[in-house]
């Protein structure tokens, strides 16, 4: 979970304990929506399961590629 807050914190330019509320709120969301054995695969993975990690590179690796999922473009918002 540390490793996605950070993600967050610095590509958004916020505080980590803000990040850590957006990551909650938006985890929280995503397991309501989801069917029930892909929101078990999120809980695994902001656990760590290492099995679960493995196949998706990391929290964060996963993370970064949502965008491509959502229609989002890399970069989009450049840090100056």
């Amino acid at each position: 979970m540390d490793e996605i807050i950070t993600l967050v914190a610095n590509k958004a330019g916020i505080p980590a304990d803000k990040a850590k509320l957006a990551t909650t709120a938006v985890l929280s969301y995503l397991k309501t929506k989801l069917p029930s054995p892909v929101a078990g695969q999120i809980d695994a993975l902001v656990a760590g399961n290492a099995g679960a990690g493995a196949q998706t590179g990391g929290l964060a690796d996963a993370a970064k590629n949502l965008g491509g999922m959502f229609g989002s473009k890399k970069e989009e918002h450049p840090q100056p």
